[in-house]
């Protein structure tokens, strides 16, 4: 590679060198792809600006990328490889050893397993969000020749992402429908193609806090400076809610119902656009019958959302055309979140809103790193992928996500490491799991509903290797090796926005400055499949020539290129169902069975699921519960709403940021705390069915009185990080209220956001 990114400059440090890039992780983020400029001095970042050239950030930046160096030149960042016996699991017994020394351990375990248990007995363990995600379900197949790797998450129901790009997938036959905020053109909003759309409707996510997966949430307000207006879906009223013309802050668990209410109104009114579904949508008359009972006073004492104000935003979203949506990660995270889903594309397809400017682009769902990881997870044979692990008993008929090679169904992996799934013992079940490799995952802290059962299920595997850029407590209670990361100042990437499902740009991450004893995601990946699987990577020489081989397959220019101009946007156009660009066929329409948009599914019957949205009531909400259990706990909560200075479960240990956000919270409406004796800044006491934490209460009107929101996702550096203590993280974990296998028929969707709950005053967070 001949391109040298260093550009001499002087800056307040004195004379130093700074590199234009782009940011994904680690530390975490989503792909937005913030543009910077990273100043090094001496061989250390001293300083990180904006990019004002960068077509999407236009040289805004997070608290995140600020903090860089922090993150870089904390005290305890892993540094170096390091390896304990199994036999101290929960001990701070590391052993400092090189790379080679570390890859011929795992090398050797890894072949020892194959020949004493085979390979199916290893899986793989990923997250979500970060730059690993692209790389992550290769690990696998690819390199420990596996049918349990490819995008395996400890979410119960597969709960993040994967549901609504699989939900895209089999209605529009089309990646993951986003929100037109102009990202496809280099003059942004001042292309004459593009149309500010009336109005935005914002379904259960946060984009100024989140910018999820490639959405910049900035946007929502250049847009609103625009004259956009909002309708937000969401049960807390957040700064987007407060600016709402109208804001939905219903029961969580219900969008569902919502959703059918909505429909309703379009078609019951004749708001609905006739020539748009008459040429593009199958399915409609049965729709039109489907949705007759779902009125908004039907779906009023279902969702505490009164029925004049589903009708008034329905009516505005029709009136206003064009308009957008955009929806997150709530929509996956309650059982009957596919039908959410279904109601979410159905309310776009009947307004019209699909590809068409100031509306919801969609792309064809496929990107060279896409194509590549189908290619990489096909190398296992066929007698390898029977022996995957799925529910004996045919209990979840899992889509495949479109988001991932295969993998895992979350509550189906946890049952048989606990060796027992419905009935099924250990000497019924093929074999028993044996080793895991985790891929930028902090299953205690932060995925894993029922933490504690995830830990006694782990850490008596044989074998067990994690990759960070930090100590975590899983690491800490159940990993052998560690092996360090850089960060995306420190190597070479590449940024793909929704992971290459709605792709408005390529970035390149050019490489700062030279790590210290640390590697990528990539740089391992390639590592260790040279050492067990050559015969798939030896005609990849690095990571410079992997980027430009996978490159230069789908597109006519290489990795060089890239690097040269940071940001590569391609050729966009709308209506692309009315030319053939978004079907493999080249013919016009969608990519579906019918070629149509599916407001009633072809596809779902065949994996035992309803082919129109339905309404189910949350198995653990109020209404569903004994009147018992509902007297006993007479709150509903909510979790997983974010803020700026922290992604998921990292982070906790930079000053600047955790001065920002020092504890966990716990938001009650003052009435509800003044009942409960509870005054801002107390330890509260959150109990469920399944289990407690303990948080600090903040109290405002942020909630009604029937609601709590607890944060998600928190451990304690500073806290001793051996067992059983694990860094606290026990302590203020909301994942013990939540159950498992409380998913929808497919396996996917589960109440991660909408249970039921008590809180009292305790006196410390020790409860």
């Amino acid at each position: 590679m001949t391109i040298d990114a260093k550009e001499p400059v002087t800056c307040e440090e004195g004379e130093c060198y700074r590199v234009r890039t782009c940011a994904w992780s680690p530390p975490g983020d989503h792909p937005v792809g913030c543009g910077l400029y990273i100043y090094v001095k001496d061989g250390k970042v001293v300083k990180t600006e904006g990019d004002p050239s960068h077509p999407i950030t236009n040289g805004r930046l997070c608290p995140r990328c600020i903090a860089l160096d922090e993150v870089m030149y904390h005290p305890d960042r892993l540094t170096h490889p390091m390896v304990r016996d199994r036999a101290d699991r929960g001990k701070d017994a590391w052993k400092q050893v090189s790379w080679d020394e570390a890859y011929d351990l795992i090398e050797s375990r890894v072949r020892e397993i194959w020949d004493t248990w085979g390979a199916e007995t290893i899986f793989t363990i990923t997250g979500t969000g970060r730059e690993s995600t692209l790389y992550a379900p290769v690990y696998g197949p690819a390199v420990l020749n596996t049918c349990n790797g490819g995008g395996t998450q400890p979410f119960s129901g597969q709960a993040c992402y994967g549901p609504r790009a699989t939900i895209a997938n089999f209605l529009l036959g089309a990646g993951y429908p986003e929100m037109d905020w102009a990202q496809y053109f280099p003059d942004r909003y001042d292309d004459p193609r593009y149309e500010v759309p009336k109005y935005i409707l914002v379904w259960g996510k946060d984009p100024l806090y989140s910018s999820p997966d490639g959405l910049f949430g900035h946007s929502v307000i250049d847009l609103m400076k625009r004259g956009s207006k909002l309708i937000v879906v969401d049960p807390r009223v957040t700064w987007l809610a407060a600016h709402a013309e109208y804001h939905l802050q219903l029961r969580p668990g219900t969008d569902a119902a919502i959703g059918l209410a909505m429909i309703n109104v379009l078609i019951e009114e004749d708001l609905y656009n006739h020539e748009f579904v008459e040429r593009w949508c199958f399915g409609f008359d049965n729709l039109v019958e489907h949705v007759k009972p779902f009125t908004p006073e039907w779906a009023e004492p279902i969702t505490w959302v009164p029925a004049d104000v589903i009708r008034g935003a329905m009516r505005a979203f029709a009136a206003g055309a064009p308009s957008t949506a955009l929806w997150g990660v709530a929509v996956d995270q309650i059982k009957n979140g596919v039908q959410a889903g279904q109601c979410f594309l159905d309310v776009l397809a009947l307004c019209g809103y699909f590809d068409v400017p100031g509306a919801v682009i969609l792309q064809k769902p496929a990107s060279f790193i896409g194509k590549w990881r189908y290619e990489m997870g096909s190398t296992i044979s066929e007698e390898m992928e029977a022996k995957r692990v799925v529910d004996p008993h045919g209990k979840y008929r899992l889509f495949n996500t479109g988001a991932s090679i295969g993998g895992i169904q979350g509550d189906t992996l946890l049952n048989w490491l606990e060796m027992e799934l419905d009935g099924f013992k250990l000497d019924q079940l093929p074999y028993q799991l044996k080793a895991c490799w985790i891929i930028g995952s902090n299953v205690l802290a932060c995925e894993g509903a029922r933490p504690m059962r995830w830990y006694e299920a782990m850490k008596d595997l044989e074998f067990i290797v994690a990759q960070d850029i930090f100590m975590t407590p899983t690491i800490m209670g159940l990993a052998d090796v560690v092996l360090p990361l850089s960060t995306f100042a420190e190597h070479d990437g590449i940024v793909t926005p929704h992971f290459g499902r709605n792709q408005h740009f390529l970035g390149a991450m050019n490489k700062a400055l030279e790590p210290i004893d640390t590697k990528s995601d990539l740089e391992i990946l390639i590592d260790m499949g040279k050492r067990l699987r050559p015969e798939i990577w030896d005609h990849v020489d690095d990571v410079h020539d992997f980027f430009d081989q996978q490159l230069r397959s789908f597109y006519d220019y290489g990795y060089e290129t890239l690097r040269e101009q940071v940001v590569i946007q391609p050729e966009f156009s709308y209506r692309k169902y009315e030319t053939g660009l978004l079907r493999s066929d080249g013919e016009p329409g969608f990519d579906t069975p019918t070629g149509m948009i599916e407001l009633d599914s072809v596809l779902f019957p065949h994996f035992g699921e309803q082919s129109m949205p339905y309404y189910e009531e949350p198995e653990y909400g109020p209404e569903a519960v004994t009147p018992e259990q509902r007297a006993e706990f007479p709150l509903v909560y909510t979790t997983g709403g974010r803020n700026i200075t922290m992604f998921h479960s990292e982070h906790r240990q930079i000053p600047s940021l955790r001065a920002i956000n020092h504890d966990p919270m716990v938001t009650i409406h003052p009435a509800t705390a003044a009942a409960n004796g509870i005054h801002a800044g107390d330890w509260v006491r959150v109990e469920g069915i399944f289990g407690s934490c303990v948080l600090k209460a903040k109290v405002n009107k942020q909630v009604n009185e029937k609601l709590v929101h607890l944060e998600h996702a928190w451990w304690f550096p500073e806290e001793d990080g051996e067992a059983p203590n694990l860094f606290g993280v026990w302590k203020a974990n909301v994942n013990n209220l939540m159950p498992l296998e409380s998913v929808g028929v497919t396996g996917y969707g589960a109440p991660y956001k909408n249970g039921i709950c008590k809180i009292s005053r305790v006196d410390s967070q020790e409860g």
